[in-house]
């Protein structure tokens, strides 16, 4: 043990975890000595016989995790996700259930628990501020939903089903990885490729070559939709590519009918009606009754949008001279045409202008400079966890020019079979005033590698997810607050995509896209005309785009909103029923099209088995915040320093160490309106 890297704070620059040093065998040995370490710890605070006040009991008890099992923790769960393996997910398999009861033991803790609530009660009287008002409700609040209130047999009964929900949501996360793996497509006849530029055919050839295959490889993306399907003029090809997206996860299927009844009964004994209640009590929206009224009224406008742009296709495909009707997999190759024939853009004729590292410093590294005085310098002596993480050193220089260190960021870019689908941000050291740690932090993406040799070059949509990524990484690096547990992204699911979804406006902010969209071999810039036609073209397909979005959403709720004995039995074909479950709740909401999948189907639906369950509604949720926020930029002149550091004070700054709603009052100064997000998706 005493090799072990997890078991003394890191040396390196911003406590850097030493990845050079960590081997799979640290992980569970580091995970029992951080348990254990944090239940003596909690064990003395709840034994202390002296009267509990704020530091001895909430600031001891914030301090009680900080140390071997926040360290192994942060490291183990990043590399899970970005590059796992067999002997990592059996560790996940064995500690996810363990880390459950762990936290039971410490949030079902009775003496712990009335030392807190004794604090709560006596609130007005403490003298505190701001932040440590906040974090003593936040731990009351964790621990009331944690089931500290419940009676010895509820609380037995909960911490039974919080271990088996660790135990499914594991395997079913491995499911999703291992199907993203296994339904990539096989192509052996070039012929079938048509459509595709050389570098998609390049990076196919590469992953067959990668499998030991001949031929070419078309891999999987995380969502319902492919990319190459609007490329692809192959018909036949498409369908198959499109059958092999949707139908992953059937093994998922029994899995999540029994994490959907878990959650149920979970409610239900903490006192809420259904698991959506549960979630939407702790969020921003409040109410789950209010959530499903907003995503109907959404739905009605977007289903009537997405129809009319599938007659526009339609008849497309008509004066073409086809004789069938349009499919899934036929939407987005007619939709590119419709769109090139409108607005004259043309996403592969901008791609030699978006090569991933100009994109990266050029654009969005830029734009945080504009905007918060940061910079970025590569350092090649730090190392990530894997060779295609690679660490940049932040400085701030809003104060003086020489620039205050102020964290690490780690950018983790292309997919590989190791890693999870989707795109994510995760911290690596959490910024605390109370610990003096700075913030490291990390984004992974999934851009297919290009062939040896060959530059990055990358779509639209993937410079839409790079500057949204980075909106996360922002909040956390201009964290500044004094806990751990309150600080950086630790928000409400339904506020904290609010500030990436904000950082997505730069993308085609004129002094942005001028200093990055530049061709990868001639340093050219891309032709004004060619950037005039791809903002023009922004807002198309907002029906379909607005309607797979709203679909899983809807999906998500209704399966939270079941009792436990409203959820189905599994049966001989558990996939049946939740393909039949599927289809009622989306015809029930008036949004089932078989022309447009959800943007994830029930069995490879990742967000609802970890943070997001009944939250997927947060992202249309935190766009209001945002299309109003890009209003107020607009506004106050754009892209400012002074705009920047507004921001920066009075929202980005704060994490979640203040009510978020009344942040964002201290920032707009007002609360938020609706119409400048009904503007934006065409739903007035």
């Amino acid at each position: 043990m005493t090799d072990n890297p997890f078991l003394s704070p890191s040396d390196l620059p911003y406590q850097l975890p030493p990845f050079a040093a960590i081997r799979s065998e640290h992980y569970l040995p580091a995970f029992e000595a951080g348990m254990a370490e944090q239940l003596e710890r909690v064990a003395a605070i709840a034994a202390d016989p002296a009267e509990p006040t704020f530091d001895n009991t909430v600031v001891a008890l914030e301090r009680s995790g900080l140390g071997v099992l926040k360290r192994v923790s942060i490291v183990f769960f990043n590399k899970n996700s970005s590059d796992t393996d067999d002997e990592i997910n059996a560790i996940e398999t064995e500690i996810s259930p363990r880390l459950a009861a762990h936290a039971d033991k410490i949030l079902l803790n009775a003496e712990l628990y009335a030392r807190i609530d004794a604090l709560w009660q006596r609130r007005g009287e403490l003298g505190l501020d701001e932040q440590d008002r906040r974090l003593l409700e936040r731990y009351r609040t964790e621990f009331v939903r944690g089931g500290a209130a419940l009676d010895q047999e509820g609380k037995d009964r909960l911490a039974a089903i919080n271990t088996e929900l660790a135990e499914l949501a594991s395997t079913f996360n491995q499911v999703i990885l291992a199907d993203i793996n296994d339904a990539a497509v096989h192509v052996t006849d070039a012929a079938e490729l048509d459509g595709l530029g050389e570098d998609q055919i390049g990076a196919a050839a590469s992953a067959a070559k990668d499998r030991g295959l001949d031929g070419f490889l078309i891999t999987q993306s995380n969502f319902s939709r492919h990319p190459l399907l609007e490329d692809l003029t192959d018909r036949g090809l498409r369908e198959r590519l499109y059958k092999a997206t949707i139908g992953r996860g059937r093994d998922n299927a029994a899995t999540l009918l029994r994490m959907i009844r878990l959650r149920a009964e979970k409610a239900q004994l903490l006192g809420f009606e259904h698991f959506a209640a549960y979630i939407a009590a702790d969020g921003t929206a409040g109410n789950a009754g209010i959530i499903a009224e907003r995503l109907a009224g959404l739905a009605e406008a977007s289903v009537r949008n997405a129809r009319r742009e599938a007659a526009e296709l339609q008849e497309v495909i008509d004066a073409q001279g086809g004789d069938f009707a349009l499919a899934a997999w036929d939407w987005s190759f007619y939709s590119k045409q419709v769109r090139q024939a409108k607005y004259g853009f043309d996403a592969e004729a901008f791609k030699p202008y978006l090569e991933l590292d100009r994109v990266l410093v050029d654009g969005v590294f830029h734009a945080a400079e504009l905007e918060f005085g940061l910079t970025f310098a590569l350092r090649e002596d730090l190392q990530g966890y894997h060779p295609e993480a690679r660490v940049w050193e932040v400085l701030d220089r809003s104060q003086n020019d020489a620039g205050e260190p102020l964290g690490l960021f780690v950018g983790d870019f292309f997919t590989r079979d190791s890693k999870k689908g989707g795109a994510w941000m995760n911290p690596l050291v959490v910024q605390s005033d109370l610990t003096g740690d700075k913030p490291v932090v990390v984004n992974n993406l999934n851009i297919v590698k290009p062939s040896e040799g060959q530059p990055a070059l990358i779509s639209v949509d993937n410079v839409t997810t790079l500057f949204h990524e980075f909106g996360h990484a922002l909040h956390g690096l201009l964290s500044a607050c004094r806990y751990p547990k309150t600080s950086m992204t630790s928000t409400p699911r339904d506020f904290v995509e609010y500030p990436s979804q904000v950082n997505e406006m730069w993308e085609d902010w004129p002094e942005v896209v001028a200093n990055y969209a530049r061709h990868h071999a001639t340093g050219e810039a891309a032709p004004a005309e060619l950037i005039a036609q791809w903002k023009a073209a922004s807002g198309f397909g907002e029906g379909f785009a607005s309607t797979e979005y709203l679909a899983a959403a809807i999906l998500d709720q209704a399966w939270h909103r079941l009792a436990p004995e409203d959820v189905p039995e599994g049966g001989d074909d558990p996939y049946a029923v939740v393909e039949a479950f599927e289809r009622q709740a989306l015809e029930s909401a008036g949004i089932y099209l078989p022309e447009i999948a959800p943007r994830y189907r029930s069995t490879y639906f990742a967000h609802i088995s970890i943070g997001y369950a009944a939250g997927y509604y947060s992202y249309i949720w935190s766009e209001i915040l945002d299309a109003d926020t890009v209003e107020w930029f607009k506004e106050h002149g754009g892209l400012t320093r002074e705009n920047g550091d507004h921001f920066r004070a009075t929202l980005l700054s704060k994490g979640g160490s203040i009510d978020p709603m009344e942040s964002f009052r201290r920032f707009r100064g007002r609360d938020a309106e609706i119409d400048p997000l009904l503007e934006r998706r065409g739903l007035k």
